[in-house]
């Protein structure tokens, strides 16, 4: 799973997430990509399950490029815990998406072999997707 090796603060406010991606959206690396079309978080079990989708789909074929990392600690308050007495400890992170960001890329095989691996991967995500292909753009 993908974390960070250390982290500036061990909590962090939950934020807004408002706007249209102004970095990381357009193709990069590979040839067809996963563009998010809808704010939100996503964990990193989430993205190691859309990865571990679409690796599986096309069979040690191409390769894949993870475009987003989860930065953000989010933190939960154990079960059956009264209100107050401050914020929970750290449980997980997560990556903000924005509409626009290009959460992953692929090259390397074929148009309807990466759209069926993409598909597969967007239904471990909890953010609306497409597909891209770079020739389109």
């Amino acid at each position: 799973m993908l974390m960070p090796k250390r982290t500036k603060f061990r909590k962090v406010r939950k934020g807004r997430i408002r706007g249209q991606a102004s970095s990381g959206n357009h193709i990069a690396y590979g040839d067809f990509a996963l563009q998010s079309q809808g704010h939100e978080r996503i964990t990193s079990r989430q993205i190691e399950a859309a990865r571990q989708a679409m690796t599986r789909y096309i069979k040690r074929g191409g390769k894949i490029w993870i475009r987003i990392f989860p930065h953000t600690p989010v933190t939960k308050k154990p079960l059956d815990v009264k209100m107050g007495s401050g914020k929970g400890n750290p449980e997980y992170f997560a990556a903000k998406v924005k509409p626009g960001t290009i959460l992953f890329e692929m090259q390397g095989v074929q148009l309807d072999q990466a759209k069926e691996a993409m598909r597969l991967a967007s239904h471990k995500l909890p953010v609306k997707t497409r597909f891209i292909s770079r020739h389109e753009v």
